[in-house]
């Protein structure tokens, strides 16, 4: 052999290793492209969430709708779709994204919590007490639920009721700022 062979058998040899050693270092494609999609949900409802506290509604909006057609059928997503929605009082779809989260997830009391405002907000008293209702019954202890439902039952012109739920809330909460000004307007 040539000392020209040698040098490029040898460089061969140098390049299969560091191709050997690439490969090795390599994960599978489907592990990889899982946890890169947990990462970019993540990020992009890190991203989303950063705009609703900035008061960036469409924004975060629009970043959320991203991150729910990249995983679908994930109830916080919807839910946060719709909060955003509320947020630039379109409540008509608000109910969509809500009603969707809350068909995947029907443990969660802000999920039924913010159907009561949007039913509220729409003018359907009666579903909005029944969300309240259900929120309620997954957890009664949360005074945010009773002075919701005080402001539902004030709307609807039922202040003897809301008294009580306005009252409950102070119970759960006794420095529960909201509740105690709205009560003593009653």
């Amino acid at each position: 052999m040539t000392l020209f062979q040698l040098l490029m058998l040898g460089a061969s040899a140098f390049f299969a290793f560091k191709v050997y050693e690439h490969i090795q270092t390599l994960q599978d494609p489907k592990t990889e492209s899982k946890d890169d999609e947990k990462t970019d949900i993540s990020s992009l409802v890190d991203e989303a969430d950063t705009k609703m506290v900035e008061g960036d509604f469409n924004k975060a909006l629009i970043i959320y709708k991203e991150a729910n057609y990249q995983q679908k059928n994930n109830p916080d997503i919807l839910f946060k779709m719709g909060y955003a929605l509320m947020q630039q009082d379109r409540y008509d779809e608000a109910l969509d994204y809500l009603k969707e989260a809350l068909e995947l997830d029907k443990t969660s009391t802000a999920i039924y919590q913010a159907l009561a405002t949007t039913y509220r907000k729409l003018g359907d008293f009666e579903m909005a007490k029944n969300s309240l209702n259900s929120s309620i019954a997954i957890d009664g202890s949360n005074p945010i639920t009773y002075y919701n439902y005080g402001n539902l039952l004030v709307d609807a012109g039922e202040v003897d009721e809301a008294k009580k739920m306005y009252e409950k809330a102070l119970e759960l909460d006794p420095e529960f700022k909201e509740a105690k000004e709205e009560l003593e307007k009653l």
